[in-house]
């Protein structure tokens, strides 16, 4: 049983890692399409899979199309139970729910003014407070998910699960712009980033350059931290 994955590129599309890291971290067979998402050719690419028309897209060996990362999750929970995507718990698994729903629609202002990008760290960039409120909110999040600082656990609900897959981003986020967070939080992000799914991940897409680049701003760059 094999999935088909539409994705755009891996330095900058933070949903497609979104439905890259949900099959790969459970264990499940995929093959991986790139799209055209910064060339152009994007709904070329994507109108055998109408009616998508933004990435990720899932195909399933049946043929069906899914998108919007929500109701991939849902989808391929419903299919492999075994994979125990979602928490045991029924309460911890409500409480993933609620989370992933929440990114799903919300950190608009962190969402603007930092685009993920995963070549290295902005140096010096200084949030506004619309960020900052987004960046406590999360905080509250990832500290409700874990009934308390989130560096006591290894992931938001213990084990690995697909809130940590929706949050990913976020993380990738607050490393690569060096964000203000508590130091709980930033633990939590540094091994979300130090993750070897990620880790292979990022060094795909680094395989590509840009120039020019799609985010640029006049700002430092500092490695990324390994």
């Amino acid at each position: 049983m094999t999935y088909d994955l539409y994705i755009g590129d891996r330095t900058f599309s933070s949903w497609s890692l979104r439905g890259w890291m949900m099959l790969e971290k459970f264990g499940l067979s995929f093959n991986t399409h790139l799209v055209g998402l910064y060339t152009g050719t994007m709904a070329h690419d994507l109108a055998p899979l109408a009616p998508a028309r933004l990435v990720p897209v899932l195909r399933t060996p049946e043929g069906d199309v899914v998108t919007e990362t929500m109701a991939m999750a849902e989808t391929l929970a419903e299919r492999h139970p075994e994979a125990q995507m979602w928490p045991g718990d029924a309460v911890a698994r409500s409480k993933a729910r609620s989370l992933c729903a929440e990114m799903a629609t919300g950190f608009h202002a962190l969402r603007t003014a930092c685009p993920m990008q995963l070549e290295h760290v902005w140096d010096g960039f200084q949030p506004d407070q619309a960020v900052l409120r987004d960046l406590e909110r999360i905080q509250t999040l990832w500290a409700w998910a874990g009934g308390g600082d989130v560096s006591e656990t290894d992931w938001l609900f213990g084990r690995y699960s697909l809130a940590d897959v929706f949050y990913a981003p976020v993380a990738a986020r607050i490393v690569g712009y060096d964000l203000p967070v508590s130091d709980g939080a930033r633990a939590y992000c540094d091994r979300v980033v130090e993750d070897p799914a990620f880790r292979a991940w990022r060094a795909e897409g680094l395989q590509k350059t840009y120039d020019p680049h799609p985010y640029p701003m006049d700002l430092q760059k500092r490695a990324w931290p390994v």
